[in-house]
């Protein structure tokens, strides 16, 4: 495939980027012309590639998503550089764009743990992530919450994995509501009113060190991983009925 010429502008633009999964990406589209879900996949061993194609995103660039015929014949989806007219020059916004003194901020305001799972992590660990998602609240919204410490969080990497995954899959990614994003779990799980748009609560509990007793003895109980979380919910409903805070009786 002929890949096409591109401005200085956008080459130079495209230079700057050092995150590595989006200079993966960058570099592959580059010698190529296009990237697909398989080959991020199975070439460079990213097993959620949105999240890739989202890391160049967020550094400026421009990405067209379209469908391709995979190895097995299925259509799969495939990335390229949209028009380099749409790039976003000037404007830091990947995660290795976050400067150090905002992350010493976070960890100051919140602690050294996780937002969602309310665990303590190594700094290292931790990574700074927009409450409301940059493809929701906008590029003015990014720079003018550039130095509002509110408007970020800390997070280990399995729960921006999994914020990640139910954003993009959510119906407001689409709608781009910012006030909806504002009410749900994966930005201010400390008070909301949704998962994604469905009406749930969540709850993620870790067993850490010596506590891992105390999982494996409720997964005993259960009789199986998947049976576990219905168990758990038993025990507490259990709890709060013996101190007269369950009203319905349900056990």
């Amino acid at each position: 495939m002929t890949t096409p010429k591109f401005p200085a502008y956008f080459l130079e633009l495209l230079e700057g980027v050092q995150q590595k999964r989006a200079r993966t990406v960058i570099d592959h589209i580059l010698k190529y012309g296009q990237i697909t879900t398989q080959e991020l996949k199975d070439r460079y061993g990213y097993n959620h590639p949105p999240r890739a194609a989202r890391d160049v995103r967020e550094q400026g660039i421009p990405l067209e998503t379209f469908k391709v015929d995979g190895a097995n014949g299925r259509r799969i989806a495939a990335y390229r550089f949209g028009d380099p007219a749409l790039a976003r020059r000037g404007v830091l916004l990947g995660r290795t764009a976050f400067g150090s003194s905002l992350k010493a901020a976070l960890v100051e305001r919140f602690g050294a743990r996780c937002h969602l799972y309310c665990t303590p992590f190594p700094e290292r660990e931790l990574q700074i992530d927009h409450r409301v998602p940059f493809e929701i609240a906008g590029e003015a919204a990014a720079e003018e919450q550039a130095h509002q410490v509110d408007a970020y969080m800390l997070l280990c990497g399995s729960a921006n994995r999994a914020k990640s995954w139910s954003c993009e899959h959510c119906p407001n990614w689409q709608a781009k509501e910012a006030a909806v994003c504002r009410t749900c779990y994966w930005a201010y799980p400390e008070e909301y009113e949704h998962i994604a748009t469905r009406p749930i609560r969540r709850l993620d509990v870790v067993w850490e060190g010596d506590e891992s007793v105390d999982y494996e003895t409720l997964r005993t109980l259960a009789g199986s991983r998947e049976d576990l979380p219905e168990f758990v919910k038993s025990v507490l409903r259990a709890h709060l009925q013996a101190q007269g805070l369950r009203r319905d009786g349900r056990t």
